[in-house]
């Protein structure tokens, strides 16, 4: 964890190069989604970097996600990188955008680092290792999840550039509760460190946006699922994810507030 730790550092250096120029070099892909200078530089310093870690594993990066699933269907493990996710925080300027870093074994999420370089807080995990969270040069903490009290209400976490009518309707669902605002994988990592009970994602995300903080949930005792409850998985033939849920593994009732049998998960907690 470590060792990807600095490497996601270092790409937070490149980004920050970039950031404090004002020059983004912003161009759009081919789903009109935008793509700068920075997302391309933090590629190559986690691309180049995990090749010298670890030669014998492939990597998937958003800005080189071309590999056929003929090829990639062959992978056991395999680094899976989001180097700038929260592009339009980062347009934006509002310091919540971060680099991704996660190791997948088998369609399972096992290590995941994500580190947001603004706001200098970078979050890790890997299973059997616990979670974490270190701020600036403070010595990491561990995170744990934390399910809501019985009659107090939910904290939700949401999309700062993405909400919908059918997020609002599921909230009304639950109940009393309190939104937080928030951009990129960060709205994970609130769960995992237990500033926040819920965070539902109904709309489009990709497989790299979710795998880093997926880890880390997962570490700190959480689960990222389907609507049916079942654990998102990685390495499809389609990289789109499925709409999904982020929540404390143990919270029955925010479990059963959404339907969802505790049975049905597919995770060991």
């Amino acid at each position: 964890m470590q060792q990807v730790a600095g490497i996601a550092h270092q790409a937070g250096a490149a980004i920050m190069e970039v950031y404090r120029s004002g020059d983004t070099g912003q161009t759009s892909k081919a789903d009109s989604s935008p793509l700068t200078l920075a997302d391309l530089a933090a590629h190559r310093v986690i691309v180049e970097a995990l090749a010298r870690l670890t030669p014998a594993i492939p990597v998937l990066s958003e800005e080189a996600a071309d590999i056929p699933y003929a090829e990639r269907t062959g992978w056991t493990r395999f680094w899976l990188v989001d180097p700038l996710d929260g592009t339009k925080e980062f347009i934006k300027r509002n310091g919540e955008f971060t680099v991704n870093i996660a190791l997948i074994e088998n369609g399972e999420p096992v290590l995941g680092v994500v580190y947001a370089p603004v706001l200098d807080v970078c979050y890790y995990g890997a299973r059997g290792s616990g979670a974490f969270v270190q701020r600036g040069n403070a010595a990491a903490q561990p995170i744990v999840v934390k399910p809501h009290a019985a009659g107090a209400p939910i904290k939700v976490v949401a999309s700062r550039s993405h909400s919908d009518a059918r997020t609002e309707a599921l909230l009304q669902q639950l109940g009393d509760h309190q939104c937080i605002s928030m951009g990129s994988s960060l709205k994970l990592c609130l769960v995992a460190e237990g500033a926040a009970h819920f965070y539902p994602r109904l709309g489009p995300t990709m497989e790299w946006d979710t795998a880093a903080a997926h880890a880390v949930v997962n570490a700190a005792g959480g689960m990222v699922c389907n609507i049916a409850g079942e654990e998102l998985r990685y390495n499809k033939a389609d990289l789109h994810n499925p709409e999904f849920l982020v929540l404390p593994a143990k919270d029955e009732a925010l479990l059963s507030a959404l339907n969802i049998s505790p049975s049905a998960t597919l995770i060991a907690h």
